[in-house]
């Protein structure tokens, strides 16, 4: 059985991930407008999220969202609802792929065509994903041994380069009492939803037990003002709107002084593809995972079983390609739209596991 260390992995992958796309876009488009009191109302509610789905979860020891939903919830209302979760899943994996091919193309490679990128991130994904639980686990723990050290000397030296800019920084702070802004609230939580990854990894957790809660709402607090301060203070507050992945023109402005590579890119870079990968393969295997929970169960039958997971990452893989044709434009709307779905998706989660208890403690009573 797993540790409980490995919750705070998930939870750590999530809030590093953060910084790659929709999330900084969302919060920087609303600097003057709320983002700083949005921050803080998701610091709030992610982490009473946090709270509340680990205290139900904790109930149902080695059991994953369909073995929750299959002992409380009608079929015909626990299988639709599963389908819909591994969707979502599917969709956040699949988002983070597009952003990575469309950031390498921008910034390490531009004459090399976005499918042959595709291609080679698909290998990756779809053979890793087929890894049980457990060993995606200490996977993880090891990318992110790897990551966070070069993550963490990129933020660094982007904070105590003397061509960071306090008063630019200082100048947003002022708008702080604005309200908060729903599309910044949304985006903001996802910096806690590592957490939910539990709707599959829960399988292998014998009865998870959070401790010293308040780390995880430091860490991500943190993260999110770093994620939001730290390209307006290289970009400046107007000259930031100019740029679509603000951190990785971040990382493209800090040079690296006596050493074999000049450019803090290719460390960024080479940190963020690893980790994202890392969370494409998390978020597939529980997409995957979920959909086989809706198929009859093949048991004594290994061939079947890697026929039908193999049906399955051929459709997530071809349904991959396909969303390669929405642009730059198309494909924020619909990270936004997605992250607003995730954020009730989370909700409705959490009152259904709270049901799916008392459904079965009415039971055993």
């Amino acid at each position: 059985m797993a540790k409980n260390r490995y919750f705070y992995c998930l939870f750590v992958m999530n809030t590093l991930i953060n910084i790659l796309n929709f999330t900084p876009r969302e919060l920087i488009d609303a600097r003057f407008d709320g983002a700083q009191s949005s921050i803080l109302v998701a610091v709030a509610v992610g982490t009473l999220f946090i709270y509340l789905f680990t205290r139900v979860i904790h109930k149902f020891p080695g059991q994953g969202l369909p073995e929750i939903f299959g002992s409380a919830l009608p079929k015909l209302l626990a299988s639709p609802l599963i389908f819909v979760y591994a969707v979502l899943w599917y969709m956040a994996g699949t988002l983070i792929l597009l952003s990575f091919v469309d950031i390498t193309l921008r910034f390490i490679s531009p004459d090399t065509g976005p499918y042959a990128i595709m291609f080679g991130f698909l290998a990756v994904v779809c053979l890793c994903s087929r890894i049980d639980s457990l060993s995606l686990l200490y996977g993880l723990e090891v990318t992110l041994g790897i990551t966070i050290p070069l993550i963490l000397y990129t933020i660094v030296k982007a904070i105590i380069n003397p061509d960071f800019s306090w008063d630019a920084v200082l100048e947003v702070m002022t708008h702080s009492l604005h309200a908060p802004d729903l599309n910044s609230i949304a985006a903001a939580t996802f910096t806690f939803s590592g957490y939910i990854n539990m709707a599959v990894f829960n399988r292998v957790f014998h009865g998870l037990k959070l401790k010293h809660l308040w780390i995880l709402s430091l860490e991500g607090f943190l993260m999110l003002l770093i994620t939001f301060f730290v390209p307006i203070g290289y970009h400046g507050t107007v000259g930031i709107e100019r740029h679509v992945y603000t951190w990785f023109s971040t990382a493209d402005s800090i040079r690296i002084e006596a050493f074999l590579i000049e450019r803090m890119l290719y460390v960024f870079y080479f940190a963020c593809i690893t980790l994202s990968l890392v969370s494409a393969i998390i978020q597939w295997h529980v997409g995957k995972e979920l959909l086989l929970s809706l198929l009859p169960s093949p048991s004594g039958k290994p061939k079947t079983k890697l026929l039908q997971e193999l049906v399955i990452l051929v459709l997530f893989a071809s349904g991959a390609l396909a969303l390669m044709r929405l642009d730059q434009y198309n494909l924020n709307m619909l990270g936004v739209f997605l992250q607003h779905i995730r954020w009730y998706g989370e909700m409705l989660m959490i009152g259904l596991l709270f049901w799916c208890y008392w459904v079965v403690r009415g039971r055993r009573e």
